[in-house]
């Protein structure tokens, strides 16, 4: 998905030295961002979402360039292109109906309530996506990063069935394991880099703990309801509709989410990348002579079209 063709391009340094630490905590070298309120973003009568860029993470969201989580009942966005990054759906569980899903490496895949659809664009392909006729498709669309190293990688995809993603249930606590692993639970393996997404849901009263490897980032979102992050025994408080960064120092981190009243949170954790990129719009590059190549690829038809 891409909302606008963005005529500003951002440059983006990862080099901690550059964070403001004003805004951000660290304890013990674990690094922790203030809770993050979302830019609402209204596309048309159809499309509604709550977009995180990583400028508003000042580092600490890496290895995620964007997400937007989103509710769409009607197209929006029409083909458009990807490169240099990997684009990621994943839909709730209360989404209605179908949403269609089109690439130009050659799928067309009706996804669920529940599903997960990875396009990892390398070096370049285009997407369409779109809910069916009546549908209602409420879904994070995640920007991941590449490495300048798999920048130029053959486009890939990866289809998750909901149905097929363990599910660890019981004691007022039900977490999803959309990718990747937790306590010692093996979901899907990305195309790309290795990134664990969950999907938390949590009565009033419980909590459930995750653990992050040294030097391994996160970034959690309360869908629903309020939330309290814990890392190291340090707390920040989540309302809903907000997100919050962090990093683990040296060892091993135990990070807890808990809610007294409940709540929905998705937690998204991997190794940050740590590498100087360019975006603009769809594409994220690692230097400007990329970009500017990629964007002359698109314009003569060399990343693929949607028959």
């Amino acid at each position: 998905m891409v909302r606008t063709k963005e005529a500003d391009m951002t440059l983006h340094d990862q080099d901690r030295t550059t964070r403001r630490e004003a805004d951000t905590k660290t304890m013990h070298s674990v690094a922790l961002t203030e809770p993050t309120p979302a830019h609402p973003l209204r596309i048309g009568d159809g499309f509604e979402a709550l977009s995180f860029k990583h400028a508003q993470f000042h580092g600490l969201m890496d290895p995620l360039v964007m997400v937007d989580h989103f509710t769409m009942t009607a197209p929006t966005f029409g083909a458009h292109p990807h490169a240099g990054m990997s684009a990621v759906s994943m839909l709730f569980e209360d989404s209605e109906g179908r949403f269609r899903n089109r690439d130009s490496l050659g799928n067309d895949v009706d996804l669920l309530p529940g599903d997960l659809y990875w396009l990892k664009a390398g070096r370049g392909a285009v997407h369409d996506e779109a809910p069916s006729s009546g549908a209602r498709t409420h879904a994070l669309q995640i920007f991941v990063n590449l490495p300048a190293r798999m920048k130029h990688d053959a486009p890939g995809a990866l289809h998750v069935r909901g149905a097929t993603m363990p599910v660890i249930e019981g004691d007022g606590r039900r977490v999803r394991v959309v990718l990747g692993e937790t306590q010692g639970v093996v979901g899907a393996s990305s195309p790309a880099l290795p990134l664990t997404i969950l999907d938390v849901q949590l009565e009033a009263g419980r909590d459930y703990h995750h653990d992050l490897a040294a030097g391994q980032g996160a970034w959690l979102h309360a869908v629903r309801g309020d939330a309290d992050v814990c890392i190291d025994g340090h707390t920040t408080h989540l309302a809903e509709g907000e997100a919050v960064a962090l990093r683990s120092g040296d060892a091993t981190s135990a990070l807890e989410i808990s809610s007294r009243a409940g709540c929905q949170v998705v937690l998204l954790h991997g190794r940050p990348i740590d590498e100087r990129f360019v975006q603009q719009g769809p594409f994220v590059m690692s230097t400007c002579d990329e970009l500017s190549a990629v964007t002359a690829d698109y314009a003569a038809g060399r990343l693929g079209s949607i028959e």
